[in-house]
C-alpha cells in the first residue's frame, strides 16, 4: 500500500526547482518507496513566482507567506530552500508544526542556528535531512567504502577543493549572499560546508583547524529588483561585500590524518571544480565532480610508481542501479537530489534517519565556525565534536 505524503517547498529559486523535480521523479527511480509525494503548496515572497511555480509544476496551491505552510494540515513534509538567514525561523516553525524537514545547507547562519533546527526536529519527533548532495554520488560512496576497508592503507592526508566562478564577475549583483546578516559566512557556508561534510564522511571527525580567508571582490552592484541565482546588476550603485570570497584551511583528523580544504567563489577558469584526493600508506583514491561517475583508484603493494586506474561507477556503487543499468552510463547533479529525496522520504516512512541529517549540518557548522575563528585570530582552533 502506497501512502500519499503532502509536501511543500518554501523558497522557489533554483534550489526550490531542484527539490520539486526530485519529488516528481523519486518514484520513477524507487517504485517500491511506500510514500508518494504530492505537491501541495509552494511558498515564495517574490510576487507571482509562487503562482508561476504552481502552474508549471502542479502544486495544488501557492502562497507568499511560509507561515501558511506551517498551518496547512495537508502538508506533512517541507523542503526549506529559502535564503540562509530564514532557515532557522522556518525550520523551527515547521518542526514545531509537526512537519518533516529537508533543509538546504548550511541550515542557518551559525552552528547555533543549525542546532536549533536539529533540536526542534528531535523534540517534535520529525525527520530532518540536509542537502549535502555530493556525498550521495555513487563514486563518493564507493570511495568511502574503500577508505573504511583499508584498501589504501591508513589515511595519511586528504585534499578537498570547492572552486567556482559564480561570483567572479565584478558586476555580480549584491544579493543577500554577500551580506553577513543574511548570507552568513560567505563561501564558508556556501561551499566549504560541503567540504567539511565530505571530510568527515570520508575520513572521520576533524579535531583542529587553522584557516585564512579573503575578500577579493570588495564591492558589487546593488540590484534594482529581486534577483535569482547569480544575476548581474550592471550600472547599479556599489555596495560593500561583507563576507568571504575564499577560504584555505589545514585540518587535523581524529585518526591522525592531515588535510587541506580550499574553497573559492571567485575562481576564474573554474566551473564547479569540486573534488578530493585521499592518500593512504598503500594507495590513494580521488574524485572530481565534473567527472562524477569516475573514481581514480591506486592500490596494491608496489608503493613507488604504483599505477592509478580509472574506475567507472556501476550498479554495485551506492544508488547507481536506481538510475542506470550498467557501468559508465552517466548520472548528473539532479540525480543526486533524487537520491536525497528518496532517503528523506524513506526516513519519514521508517522513522529512522537515512542519508545526511540535521546533526550532520551541525557538525559541519561547528567546523566552519572554528575556521572563521582561526582566520580572525591566526591560530589553530580545536574543534569540539557536537
Amino acid at each position: 500500500m502506497v501512502e500519499a505524503l503532502g509536501v511543500a517547498v518554501v523558497g522557489f529559486g533554483w534550489m526550490g526547482r531542484v527539490h520539486t523535480r526530485a519529488y516528481a521523479r523519486v518514484r520513477h527511480h524507487y517504485p517500491l518507496l511506500p510514500l508518494r509525494p504530492e505537491l501541495v503548496t509552494v511558498a515564495e515572497e517574490v510576487p507571482e513566482r509562487a503562482e508561476e511555480a504552481a502552474a508549471q509544476f502542479g502544486f495544488a496551491s501557492a502562497t507568499r507567506d511560509w507561515r501558511e505552510v506551517a498551518a496547512d494540515p495537508r502538508v506533512r513534509a517541507v523542503s526549506v530552500t529559502a535564503p540562509n538567514f530564514l532557515h532557522r525561523e522556518i525550520g523551527v516553525a515547521m518542526a514545531e508544526a509537526g512537519k518533516h524537514l529537508w533543509v538546504e545547507k548550511p541550515v542557518g547562519l551559525t552552528a547555533r542556528d543549525a542546532r536549533a533546527v536539529a533540536d526542534a526536529a528531535a523534540r517534535a519527533g520529525v525527520q530532518g535531512a540536509v542537502g549535502f548532495n555530493y556525498r550521495s554520488a555513487p563514486a563518493v560512496e564507493t570511495a568511502r567504502e574503500l577508505v573504511a576497508a583499508g584498501e589504501i592503507g591508513a589515511v595519511t592526508h586528504v585534499r578537498i577543493r570547492l572552486f567556482s566562478d559564480y561570483a567572479a564577475h565584478p558586476e555580480s549583483a549584491l544579493s543577500w549572499r554577500y551580506e553577513r546578516e543574511r548570507g552568513g559566512s560567505g563561501v564558508l557556508g556556501d561551499l566549504a560546508s560541503h567540504g567539511a561534510d565530505l571530510a568527515r564522511f570520508l575520513i572521520g571527525p576533524i579535531t583542529a583547524v587553522t584557516a585564512d580567508t579573503a575578500v577579493f571582490v570588495p564591492e558589487r552592484a546593488r540590484p534594482a529588483a529581486a534577483t535569482a541565482g547569480h544575476a548581474r546588476a550592471p550600472g547599479g550603485a556599489p555596495g560593500r561585500v561583507e563576507n568571504e570570497d575564499y577560504v584555505g584551511c589545514l585540518l587535523r583528523f581524529a585518526c591522525g590524518a592531515r588535510g587541506v580544504l580550499e574553497a573559492s567563489r571567485v575562481a576564474v577558469g573554474e566551473q564547479n571544480s569540486y573534488g578530493f584526493e585521499v592518500h593512504g600508506t598503500r594507495g590513494a583514491v580521488s574524485w572530481d565532480f565534473r567527472r562524477m561517475n569516475e573514481l581514480g583508484v591506486c592500490r596494491g603493494t608496489a608503493y613507488q610508481d604504483q599505477p592509478v586506474s580509472t574506475v567507472f561507477a556501476g550498479p554495485a556503487d551506492g544508488e547507481f542501479a536506481a538510475f542506470q543499468p550498467g557501468a559508465a552510463n552517466a548520472m548528473g547533479y539532479d540525480d543526486l537530489k533524487v537520491i536525497e529525496a528518496y532517503r528523506f522520504l524513506r526516513s519519514v516512512a521508517e522513522g529512522t534517519p537515512h542519508g545526511a541529517t540535521l546533526r550532520d549540518a551541525v557538525r559541519s557548522a561547528v567546523v566552519l565556525e572554528a575556521m572563521a575563528r582561526s582566520a580572525r585570530h591566526g591560530t589553530w582552533v580545536t574543534v569540539e565534536e557536537p
